[in-house]
């Protein structure tokens, strides 16, 4: 997978998303999609609305996004940007802070698991998350995956009173470079879809807006 975003014009992007939209709807992908085994975690919205704030990318800039830079597959792109902008609208997160998340955690590989058993996009640590994480929880799905990393990342923010880097340093386990290597990919997404921050966000130190 491709690491480097570079700039992604508005008029580049809307091209691509008509290419985009056009091969799923060749394909009958768009009203076939299924979020994963277990429909009592994640429940997506249909149609899809926009994100919880303007100027942010909805599940189309998402999927072109990921499709361009990542080499992520046209149908696949479009569950995660369906799953991203459902959780974000949900738990009043930014969708960009939760994709910078995805990127760091897995690079977008859905089949991605750690040494300690970590699964999926968000890497969800089952052991540490039983109340959330069901016998039938498919957590290479991406719906599924992102709903349940979504929550625990709401969560965590909500118990460090808004304070998004300490709650990033939780969601990782305690690494302390873990909100500045958010916020380098944080950077990469906002310049990607062209969306200027509330406040800068340098490597060293990151402010968030949830």
């Amino acid at each position: 997978m491709n690491n480097n975003f570079g700039d992604l014009p508005r008029a580049r992007s809307r091209g691509l998303r008509a290419i985009v939209f056009a091969a799923l709807l060749a394909t009958g992908s768009l009203s076939g999609m299924t979020y994963g085994a277990d429909a009592s975690v994640v429940a997506p919205p249909d149609p899809v609305s926009e994100a919880t704030s303007p100027g942010s990318p909805t599940a189309e800039d998402i999927a072109t996004m990921l499709n361009v830079r990542f080499h992520v597959g046209l149908q696949e792109a479009m569950k995660i940007g369906r799953a991203v902008v459902h959780a974000a609208q949900r738990d009043t997160i930014s969708p960009i802070l939760l994709l910078a998340v995805i990127a760091v955690e897995s690079n977008f590989d859905r089949f991605a698991v750690s040494v300690a058993g970590a699964r999926g996009l968000m890497q969800i640590l089952p052991s540490q998350h039983k109340d959330l994480v069901l016998r039938t929880s498919d957590l290479n799905d991406a719906g599924t995956n992102v709903s349940i990393g979504s929550s625990i990342l709401h969560d965590y923010i909500a118990a460090s009173d808004g304070d998004v880097n300490g709650a990033l340093r939780r969601y990782s386990g305690g690494a302390k470079d873990y909100p500045r290597r958010v916020a380098y990919r944080l950077n990469m997404m906002r310049t990607a879809f062209n969306v200027q921050p509330d406040s800068p966000a340098s490597e060293a130190s990151a402010t968030f807006r949830y």
